[in-house]
């Protein structure tokens, strides 16, 4: 397995991934094209874009995961393919993986249960499928090197041997851009793949594409994905395109399955496609540009000519990588450690890539029902903000949230904005979205959490008011709800007080007993929706919603000192083993489980008693260190699930945190650097792990916090939110706050070193703090926050007065 770091350093000195900074301004209606929310448009001067590597943790990787040729939060993610053909469609890693060593196509929709519209350039005898990995003979998959490869956050290219063709792929927000180097050739050829699975789409209901204008395609794909087909039957995912190509094709032709349609324009059903023949001179370039939609093909056009009109291949290349920096650059590091700003940089990107846009240049958006929204415009015809696809925020509170509302206000509000909207149209939040449709991945729902958190920070810029009666409705209501909203097990919640440890079978037949962790789960999301009502003023939502946020006191069992799940008629399972996963706990167990009570942790030290808390806690991190925090060398993404600690997934992200609530700081200061250290690395397998499941970047925004030193273990849902103090990695961190260049937060540390990991005392403009953590309204006020390191723990800083929580009221 090829080391990253390595390459990654070789390229550095290569001019910075072939990078020089760019200097002056774009043009301003360039800009404009690409431009998500308000910025500066002058050109970004600190290059972050030379620290990310897309290749970090791209074997075993979820479908949306590797996707360069994209912008931030982009609706276009344009990627090469290696396994993504006739895939089985739920959620299992696929599309990319860098083990493979063929390439079967580059496709533009990749979301969470959305892929499609798949192209591919080839030359010599028309073949309609891509073959396989083992023999890619038997199709139009092409075989590549390594060293032929180049993957930068909105830019990829590949040297595609088999055809002798260069490809280069970049992207605006809403148009994909091709550009195809062909040798010389009579049997030249673009092949569109509509009619097949593609990574997470699930089955091709209908699929149509036809040539128009001689050298334009446009068409849609239309999927009813794994999870939409218990979320919210008989809806479907569409997505709409078109194509055009600088050149015109000398003929085209269409097939289905393996009947081949020479000379026909069209092609209408599934497991179908079209093919555009060429004549190619040596080194002779073709380009195209493919705009989305998911609203119609129209919109598809109007998209393609907003963004695609008149812009250059290298133009838009050079845009992206200038967006990017911006996104990027927000946090500027300053520190000699490549390696860690790999990974800063890195996991940073990654939490910019994993939602995307489903609203079109006129504010259009896919409704849950039939038809399109429209988002409201501006004065200038603009609009005022976009919609969004997601998957769900199960943990995302411990990480993409807490990053996101510190440097990206913006995007966050838009996105909750989305939500509600969606909530104005079908009465419930969703935990996850498809253009339009329900696909609730995890069957809980954290919007009102998210909802709450974000009023309790102080924002404002989104509809609130129907935010919280969303929210209220969230964590109360059991009255009409399915799957796709979440929370199925509620009615439970709410008159038994803990969801009971009994079995849900679906209608696709899968098998659900996840009680113990929903009962905790729905106890955290409560607590945070009370302390939005509490600032409302609604003091008999308050005193309920905060009643439900301590029925996780009704699971938990005083004799083992375990939260262990509970029978429908009160008793608790017997043979109870708090290893054993999946058994009341949804990608966990009792032992990871215990821990979460997010919201009170001081509650849990009581319950547990503070001795037996600290020593369990001090024990998982000792143990798990030994398997890598997780699953060790095991290529699986639930590897760890059975496990003490998982830092490979969501349910465990918050414990190496809890120390600070336990009078042991140090300890969280400890193993929250080791972990940065051990667990992540920089190599396409050991990046998150080993193969664990980098979800959405919610791995990597963990990262990005942890080195900054701050966290959250109640992931802003008090109505006071703090910050607490780790181990921050890098001598100097600023932040530009609130899109606004003369407001920062400068994070500085003294001493600062790998085996000096351990805070001796902090100052924040220039005052001295003596708790282990602070309150996030005054840290938001900017100014400087300066750690001094040191290599011994100072046992006696910090351990006064622990970090709020809710038995503390």
């Amino acid at each position: 397995m090829r080391t990253r770091i390595i390459q990654f350093q070789i390229k550095k000195i290569g001019q910075l991934f072939g990078y020089k900074i760019l200097k002056g301004l774009f043009a301003i209606t360039l800009l404009n094209v690409i431009a998500c929310q308000p910025e500066s448009d002058i050109q970004p001067t600190y290059n972050a874009v030379q620290y990310v590597d897309p290749q970090i943790g791209s074997v075993h990787a979820r479908w949306f995961f590797y996707t360069p040729a994209a912008l931030p939060f982009g609706m276009v993610k344009l990627a090469p393919h290696t396994n993504a053909y006739e895939s089985i469609g739920s959620w299992l890693p696929g599309g990319y993986d860098d083990r493979h060593n063929s390439i079967e196509g580059f496709g533009h929709f990749h979301e969470f249960q959305i892929g499609g519209v798949v192209v591919m350039p080839t030359t010599g005898n028309l073949k309609i499928v891509p073959g396989t990995l083992e023999n890619p003979d038997d199709g139009y998959r092409s075989r590549f090197d390594k060293k032929d490869e180049h993957a930068e956050p909105g830019y990829y290219s590949v040297f595609l041997k088999d055809y002798g063709i260069k490809t280069e792929i970049t992207a605006t927000e809403r148009v994909g851009f091709h550009r195809y180097t062909f040798p010389e050739s009579k049997e030249a050829r673009l092949i569109f793949d509509i009619g097949h699975k593609q990574g997470e789409s699930s089955d091709v209901t209908k699929a149509y594409a036809r040539l128009v204008n001689e050298s334009e395609v446009e068409g849609y794909v239309e999927t009813n994905p794994e999870y939409v087909k218990f979320c919210d039957p008989g809806n479907r995912v569409k997505m709409y395109f078109v194509a055009r190509l600088n050149k015109i094709p000398e003929s085209v032709g269409t097939f289905v399955e393996s009947i081949i349609a020479e000379s026909s324009t069209e092609t209408k059903g599934v497991k179908n496609g079209l093919f555009l023949n060429f004549n190619t001179s040596a080194n002779e370039v073709i380009e195209m540009q493919v705009g989305l939609s998911y609203c119609s093909i129209e919109n598809a056009r109007l998209n393609l000519e907003t963004e695609a009109t008149n812009v250059t291949f290298d133009e838009v290349h050079k845009m992206a990588t200038n967006k990017w920096n911006k996104m990027l650059g927000r946090i500027q590091v300053d520190d000699e450690n490549a390696i860690n700003k790999t990974k800063f940089y890195t996991g940073l990107y990654h939490a910019l890539l994993g939602r995307g846009l489903a609203s079109d240049v006129n504010g259009q958006y896919k409704l849950n029902g039939d038809g399109t929204g429209q988002i409201p415009l501006d004065k200038n015809g603009k609009p005022k903000y976009n919609h969004f696809n997601t998957d769900g925020m199960w943990g995302g509170f411990w990480n993409l949230s807490q990053l996101w509302f510190l440097v990206y206000p913006g995007y966050f509000q838009q996105y909750l904005q989305s939500n509600i909207d969606f909530y104005k149209e079908t009465g419930w939040l969703h935990d996850g979205v498809a253009a339009g449709a329900y696909t609730n991945g995890v069957q809980t729902n954290f919007q009102g959490l998210l909802i709450a958190g974000a009023y309790n920070c102080g924002f404002r810029d989104f509809d609130w008011e129907t935010g919280y009666r969303a929210a209220h409705k969230n964590e109360t209501e059991y009255r009409g709800r399915n799957l796709g909203n979440g929370k199925y097990d509620m009615h439970r919640f709410i008159n038994l007080g803990y969801v009971p440890y009994e079995d849900t079978i679906i209608s696709n037949g899968w098998s659900f007993n996840f009680g113990a962790s929903h009962t905790l789960e729905y106890c955290f999301s409560s607590y945070a929706v009370a302390q939005m009502a509490k600032q409302l003023g609604k003091k008999e939502d308050f005193e309920k919603l905060m009643n439900q946020a301590n029925y996780w006191k009704n699971i938990f069992d005083q004799e083992t000192k375990f939260i262990r799940p509970k029978l429908p008629d009160g008793e608790f399972i017997k043979d109870f083993d708090p290893l054993k996963a999946w058994d009341g706990f949804q990608e966990g167990n009792a032992y990871q489980f215990t821990w979460f009570i997010p919201h009170d942790p001081a509650g849990l030290i009581n319950k547990m008693g503070l001795d037996l808390f600290n020593e369990r806690l001090e024990t998982t991190f000792e143990e798990s260190r030994k398997s890598l925090f997780g699953g060790g060398k095991e290529i699986d993404s639930f590897s760890g699930v059975q496990t003490l600690y998982n830092q490979g997934n969501q349910p465990c992200l918050h414990q190496s945190w809890l120390f600070n609530y336990s009078g042991k700081p140090w300890l969280t200061q400890k193993w929250t650097r080791t972990i940065c250290d051990e667990f992540y690395g920089t190599e396409s397998l050991h990046g998150y792990g080993y193969g664990q499941d980098e979800d959405q970047g919610q791995l990597g925004a963990w990262f990005v916090m942890n080195a900054l030193g701050l966290f959250d273990v109640q992931g802003h849902a008090n109505a006071n939110p703090t910050f607490q103090f780790g181990s921050p990695l890098f001598k100097k961190v600023t932040i530009r706050l609130e899109n606004s260049p003369e407001k920062t937060l400068v994070i500085q540390t003294e001493n600062n070193s790998s085996e000096n990991r351990y805070v001796q005392d902090v100052q924040f403009n220039k005052s001295n703090i003596e708790l282990c953590w602070i309150k996030r309204s005054e840290l938001l006020k900017g100014g400087t926050l300066k750690f001094t390191m040191g290599a011994a723990p100072n046992k006696n800083w910090g351990v006064e007065t622990p970090p709020p929580s809710m038995s503390d009221h």
